[in-house]
C-alpha cells in the first residue's frame, strides 16, 4: 500500500481519464457521419457487383458496372434530398417522429418504385435530347454517364448546403449539358426546355397558392368559429374525403402506370368514389375522437394528425413510383445501349436496375435524410398538423392540375412552395389583423419596424438559398455534365 496514489495523484488521474473520455466522445461525434458514408459506399459497390453478375459475360460490362455504381449514388442522393418534401411537414408538425417518418417513407418509396414504377420511362428526360442526334452508341453511353454523374453530384452538393432541389431538373440539366457537348446546341429541344424553365415559377406558385387557400378555409370554417369542435366534426371529414379522393386521382394518374393505365375522366370517377367512402368512414371516427375535447385550437390540431400521416405515406408511394426513373433512367439507357447497340428514347427498365433505384432511395433517406426533413419541416416556417395537412394536400392537387393542363411541374418545388405559401399567408394574415382597428378601443395597434421584422414567419435566408438553388439547378447540372462528358470522352479516346 506504500505505492498507492496520494490524493493529488488521484485528482490528476481523474483529470487524465476525463480528457481521454472527451477525446473518445469527440472521435465518436466526428466518426458518426463516416458511418453513413461507409454504408452508402458499400451499397454502391453492391450495385456494381449486381451489374457485373448480370453483364459479366459481355466485353462492355465495365461500363455498365460503373454506370450501376453511379446510378446507386444518384438514388442515395434522391433519398437524402427529395423525400424530405413528403415527410418534412409531418415531422415539423410533430405528427410523426423522425424515426417513424423515415421508416414509413422507406417502405412506401420502395413499394412505389417496385410495385408501380413505370416499366417504360423516357430516359432522355421528356424529349430534351433527340437520340438520333447522337447516332454513335459509344458517344451516347458517355453522354448518359455524364448526365448521371453530374446530376448526382449536384443533388449531393444541394443536400450538403441544405437546399431541397428538383432531382428531375437535375437530370434534365445533366442530359441537356451532355447532349450539347456531344452534338451541339441543335440537339436540344428548346421548346421543352422553355416549358421546364416556366415550371420554376409555376410549381411553387401553384403549390403555395393552393396550400394558402386551404389554410384560409380551415381558419374561416373551424378555427374562428365559436364552437370549434362542432365545426371540426362537420369539416374535418369533408377535408379527409377531399384528401382521399385527390390522392386516388393522383395515384391513378401518376403512380399506377405499371398496374393499370387510366385517363383523366376515369381517374376523377375513381377519386369521387374513394372520397365519398373516406368521408363516410371518417365522420363517425372524428366524432368519437372529438368527444370530451376542449374548445381550443390545440384540440382541433389533434384531429388532423392521422390524416397527415396517411397523406405523407401516399405522397412517398407516388414519389417512389415516379421519381425512381430519375435515378435509374440514364442507367437503363446505358444498359440498353450496351446490350443492343442502339440508343432509344424509351427503354424497358430491367428489374435489377429498378431494385437499385428503390433501395438506393431508401438508404439515402435513412442515412442522410434527417437534415433536409428538418429544413422543410421546421426551419422555413413553423408548422402544425393543420398547416402541414394543407401542404400535403396542395402537393397532390397541384400535380393533378398540372397534368390536366399539360404543364411540367416539380414535386419538390410544389411541396416547398406549399410550405412557403402557408408561411407567407400567416404573415399576411397577421399583418392584416394588426392593422385592423381594435373593436373595443377603436384604435389601430402600432408596432415598431424592428418588432415587425422580428415577427416575420418565414425565414428569409432559407427562402433565398432555396430559390437560388432552384434557379441554377439546370444550368449548373448542364455545365457539370458537359465538363464530365469531355473528360470521359477524352479518357475513352
Amino acid at each position: 500500500m506504500a505505492n498507492a496514489p496520494q490524493g493529488s495523484q488521484w485528482k490528476t488521474l481523474d483529470t487524465d481519464l476525463n480528457r481521454i473520455s472527451q477525446v473518445e466522445l469527440a472521435t465518436a461525434y466526428v466518426g458518426r457521419p463516416m458511418v453513413g458514408m461507409g454504408i452508402a459506399l458499400a451499397f454502391m459497390v453492391l450495385a456494381g457487383v449486381a451489374a457485373a453478375v448480370f453483364f459479366g459475360q459481355t466485353p462492355v460490362s465495365f461500363v455498365v458496372v460503373v454506370a450501376a455504381i453511379f446510378g446507386a449514388y444518384m438514388a442515395v442522393n434522391i433519398g437524402a434530398n427529395d423525400v424530405a418534401n413528403n415527410m418534412g411537414p409531418a415531422v415539423g408538425a410533430n405528427a410523426l417522429t423522425m424515426g417513424g417518418a423515415i421508416l414509413i417513407a422507406a417502405l412506401c418509396e420502395s413499394a412505389g418504385a417496385l410495385l408501380a414504377g413505370g416499366d417504360v420511362v423516357s430516359t432522355i428526360s421528356k424529349g430534351i435530347i433527340d437520340p438520333a442526334s447522337i447516332a454513335d452508341t459509344k458517344v451516347f453511353v458517355w453522354a448518359m454517364m455524364a448526365a448521371l454523374i453530374s446530376s448526382a453530384l449536384w443533388v449531393n452538393l444541394a443536400t450538403w448546403v441544405g437546399a431541397p432541389v428538383s432531382t428531375t431538373h437535375s437530370v434534365v440539366g445533366g442530359v441537356m449539358g451532355a447532349g450539347i457537348a456531344a452534338a451541339g446546341l441543335g440537339a436540344v429541344n428548346w421548346s421543352s426546355m422553355s416549358l421546364i424553365a416556366a415550371s420554376w415559377v409555376i410549381s411553387p406558385v401553384l403549390g403555395g397558392g393552393v396550400a394558402a387557400l386551404f389554410l384560409a378555409f380551415i381558419k374561416a370554417r373551424i378555427i374562428y368559429q365559436q364552437d370549434k369542435i362542432a365545426a371540426a366534426r362537420i369539416w374535418v371529414p369533408v377535408l379527409v374525403g377531399i384528401m382521399a379522393g385527390v390522392f386516388a386521382v393522383y395515384l391513378a394518374l401518376k403512380g399506377l402506370k405499371k398496374v393499370i393505365d387510366v385517363d383523366m375522366p376515369t381517374a376523377l370517377l375513381i377519386g369521387a368514389v374513394v372520397g365519398a367512402l373516406a368521408f363516410a368512414i371518417s365522420t363517425p371516427m372524428i366524432r368519437r375522437k372529438s368527444e370530451g375535447m376542449e374548445n381550443r385550437n390545440k384540440s382541433v390540431k389533434l384531429l388532423f394528425g392521422l390524416p397527415l400521416v396517411f397523406s405523407a405515406a401516399l405522397l412517398s408511394f407516388a414519389h417512389g413510383a415516379n421519381d425512381v426513373a430519375n435515378a435509374v433512367g440514364p442507367l437503363a439507357a446505358i444498359v440498353h445501349a450496351t446490350e443492343f447497340g442502339v440508343s432509344e428514347a424509351k427503354v424497358v427498365i430491367p428489374l435489377w436496375v429498378m431494385v437499385i433505384g428503390a433501395f438506393g432511395i431508401s438508404f439515402g433517406l435513412f442515412l442522410f435524410g434527417p437534415k433536409l426533413i428538418r429544413m422543410v419541416g421546421s426551419q422555413i416556417t413553423k408548422l402544425n398538423p393543420m398547416r402541414a395537412y394543407c401542404v400535403a394536400l396542395s402537393a397532390a392537387i397541384t400535380v393533378i392540375i398540372a397534368s390536366w393542363l399539360g404543364l411540367p411541374v416539380s414535386s419538390t418545388h410544389i411541396a416547398v412552395g406549399g410550405v412557403f405559401g402557408v408561411g407567407f399567408y400567416r404573415e399576411w394574415h397577421m399583418e392584416r389583423r394588426l392593422r385592423s382597428p381594435d373593436v373595443q378601443a377603436g384604435t389601430v395597434k402600432r408596432i415598431a419596424p424592428e418588432e415587425r421584422r422580428r415577427r416575420k414567419l418565414v425565414r428569409r435566408s432559407h427562402f433565398m438559398t432555396i430559390v437560388a438553388a432552384w434557379v441554377i439547378t439546370v444550368p449548373a447540372a448542364a455545365t457539370m455534365s458537359a465538363l464530365v462528358f469531355w473528360v470521359l470522352n477524352a479518357i475513352a479516346n
